[in-house]
């Protein structure tokens, strides 16, 4: 088998391309900068922008997984150029080589698309998606967590201090991205009447998903903080946080006005109707688990101290 990616060089990708190496399947990955030599991977020079790039990975391609987006900017007009009119290019590139099987990697926010320019241009590639012909599965992951991660860093960092500011109150569903990247390997040749044309919010089992609190107490544990600080704060001193972020740290800021729309809603918990079927997946790897596991990556990594 060999499958085209897209975001091999991020987060997920690199997940991806991990599990797909220990299944034995080649990946053809785009990538906008060298990458070193790796086994069973053909690096693709280009990006989303170029239709020539996009020919070459899906060119015989068994499946195409489509894992590149934006997540954070500080220009709302950049969602839409990364995250929709690249999806339209990878499609059209799949149309073109006549292959057929599409797993889309969206985003949980693209269920409340009026909170952030994030989750519009999300729930916009979904309708593209949805539109293109292919045989499709779409995956909405919620937060998405583990090692070599720098967003659910930030959280890691501040509880080992002993504080952990939070959202408003709410609750909300996570997952580890190994579970996430054998979900998107099961998806690519799991049974049609069960994957084909459906869309999925899958999670890592906990019923309800994780309140802010329980979650902020969870990661506490991990980083050796069993008493911790971990006070709600309203949407607007968030924004405030959001400016003072982006003036310390411009592109670079994790928080922006943007992830605040999206972070301040109370109810980002999958839904049980939209849950991956058991005969194609199962989570392997609980909360409480894996961010025991993150945080001694971020240990042995000496990103915490």
């Amino acid at each position: 088998m060999i499958l085209a990616l897209t975001g091999g060089t991020g987060f997920v990708g690199q997940a991806v391309l991990a599990e797909a190496e220990r299944r034995g399947v080649g990946v053809r990955a785009l990538t906008r900068k060298p990458q070193a030599e790796r086994a069973g991977v053909t690096w693709v020079p280009g990006d989303l922008t170029s239709a020539a790039a996009l020919a070459v990975p899906v060119g015989d391609a068994d499946a195409v997984i489509h894992v590149a987006g934006l997540t954070s900017s500080h220009d709302p007009a950049a969602f839409k150029a990364a995250n929709v009119d690249g999806t339209a290019a990878l499609i059209a590139a799949a149309r073109q080589a006549r292959v057929k099987r599409f797993v889309f990697v969206s985003s949980l926010s693209a269920r409340e698309p009026g909170l952030s320019a994030y989750g519009a241009s999300k729930a916009e590639a979904e309708k593209l998606v949805e539109a293109s012909g292919l045989d499709w599965t779409i995956v909405r992951p919620p937060g998405v967590y583990g090692p070599r991660d720098v967003d659910y860093f930030e959280m890691f960092r501040s509880a080992r201090l002993g504080l952990l500011p939070l959202p408003p109150r709410g609750a909300s569903s996570i997952i580890h991205v190994e579970d996430l990247a054998r979900l998107l390997l099961d998806l690519v040749d799991a049974p049609p009447a069960l994957v084909r044309r459906r869309l999925f919010e899958p999670d890592d089992g906990r019923e309800g998903g994780w309140s802010h609190k329980e979650l902020a107490a969870a990661i506490g544990v991990a980083v050796g903080r069993r008493r911790l600080f971990a006070p709600h704060l309203p949407r607007s001193l968030m924004l405030a946080g959001a400016r003072v972020d982006g003036l310390l740290r411009g592109d670079k800021a994790r928080l922006t006005p943007d992830r605040v729309g999206y972070m301040a809603h109370p109810n980002w918990v999958v839904r049980s109707d939209r849950a991956v079927p058991g005969a194609v997946w199962e989570p392997r790897i609980s909360g409480e688990q894996g961010l025991a596991q993150a945080a001694a990556w971020y240990r042995e990594q000496g990103w915490l101290r």
